[in-house]
């Protein structure tokens, strides 16, 4: 191989392997909330979705129900301490986090949770998971088996700053 195509080949290779694009993180994942893992002692926020916060509560039945734990749990029954490959899309400035799609298996974790109705398309970032939403939404499944607002809005509104 001449110099000039080895350089061509580097090249290439450096692109598809940019720092935000394909950085890959992989270990035995720690649920942080439902949104949020720590994976090889990293904090990865999951791409493209947005669960209610820890203390966030929702109503349903005239009662209030605590939607941000049930969404925690729901991730971490089903990943806490399983091998996941997460691929960073881009960084979260911050709070210094890696923000990636992450697989257990051939699993999409993000669409996963979403499906089940325990985290919302963050469509200020993506579109990726709007269907996955909208049929979570058309089942009940989740939050949406009751009153929840958007854990953006509800951020905003219990904001201390």
């Amino acid at each position: 191989m001449t110099a000039r195509r080895l350089g061509a080949v580097l090249a290439a290779a450096l692109l598809l392997t940019g720092a935000a694009g394909a950085a890959e993180i992989s270990g035995p994942a720690h649920v942080v909330d439902g949104d949020s893992l720590e994976v090889d002692g990293q904090p990865i926020r999951l791409f493209g979705i947005d669960a209610p916060e820890w203390s966030q509560v929702c109503h349903r039945d005239g009662a209030e129900w605590a939607a941000g734990r049930a969404a925690a749990f729901w991730l971490r029954a089903r990943a806490e301490g399983k091998p996941v490959r997460c691929v960073v899309e881009d960084e979260d400035g911050h709070y210094h986090r890696r923000v990636a799609t992450c697989h257990l298996g051939r699993r999409d974790l993000n669409r996963a949770i979403v499906a089940a109705g325990w985290a919302v398309a963050y469509r200020r970032y993506s579109d990726r998971y709007v269907e996955a939403e909208q049929a979570a939404r058309t089942a009940g499944r989740g939050i949406w088996r009751g009153e929840c607002d958007p854990p953006e809005e509800w951020r905003r509104a219990h904001s201390h700053g």
